[in-house]
């Protein structure tokens, strides 16, 4: 058994207490050329991705999270990171684009004469998971967007999803579960959310399963997103009062 983990991190302590589960606010639309205009701002359909990269930059920064535990309101300094760090983690146009190409692939690899276009699985098990894996050694959360639907129906977007993953354990049989921080997930139930998959042939599909409070039992597969670093407003001191 192999394993690792990002040292002090648990989504009970360093993640929000509140869900994705926001009112609606003003959409953000991002126009991607051939692929259409993709709205990502609506907070009420969702804001993972800004959730995941904002719980990191919290870390990072060693400070702690703040202890709402509701989502906060439009006007507030927090809800207005959480959805500029939504924005960040799409890395539009590139980023959509790797959702939309992963979407239209086939799970399994397509074989030519000459060659070979690798599926969403071998990606997965050769590319994104030895990425995923290296931030966790080195002691960084890893944010992975989640492929959840195969389709070409760009419409769909909307249903992938992001996580931020923490620890992994590798089985003799090379059988990998990754532990996740979901912005879905009840509090009560944060440090228990998994993706397993198996790593043993890259080239054999075979499920990738998970309990993420998504709709699919199973995922397309994930990649590790594009991560910067940005600053998160501070959390108040106990007992500061603010301005009179």
């Amino acid at each position: 058994m192999e394993s690792g983990s990002v040292p002090n991190f648990r989504p009970s302590t360093n993640a929000f207490k509140f869900t994705n589960a926001f009112p609606p606010a003003p959409t953000v639309r991002i126009h991607l050329g051939i692929v259409g205009t993709v709205g990502v701002g609506n907070a009420s359909q969702g804001v993972c991705g800004g959730m995941a990269f904002a719980v990191r930059d919290y870390f990072e920064a060693d400070l702690p999270p703040p202890p709402d535990e509701q989502p906060p309101g439009s006007d507030t300094a927090l809800f207005k990171f959480i959805t500029a760090r939504l924005i960040d983690s799409f890395n539009a146009p590139a980023g959509v684009a790797q959702y939309a190409d992963w979407m239209v692939l086939p799970s399994g690899d397509v074989n030519f004469v000459l060659g070979r276009r690798p599926g969403t699985y071998s990606r997965t098990v050769r590319t994104s998971w030895p990425q995923v894996r290296a931030d966790i050694d080195s002691g960084h959360p890893s944010p992975l967007g989640l492929v959840t639907v195969h389709t070409a129906d760009f419409r769909q977007i909307g249903k992938c999803h992001q996580v931020l993953a923490y620890g992994y354990q590798v089985d003799d049989d090379k059988f990998v579960t990754i532990n996740v921080y979901d912005p879905n997930t009840d509090h009560d139930s944060a440090d228990d959310v998994w993706i397993t998959f198996s790593a043993a042939n890259p080239s054999k599909v075979s499920p990738i399963n998970h309990n993420i409070d998504i709709g699919e039992p199973t995922l397309h597969g994930f990649f590790r997103s594009s991560y910067s670093f940005k600053s998160p407003p501070e959390v108040p001191a106990m007992g500061d009062a603010g301005p009179g």
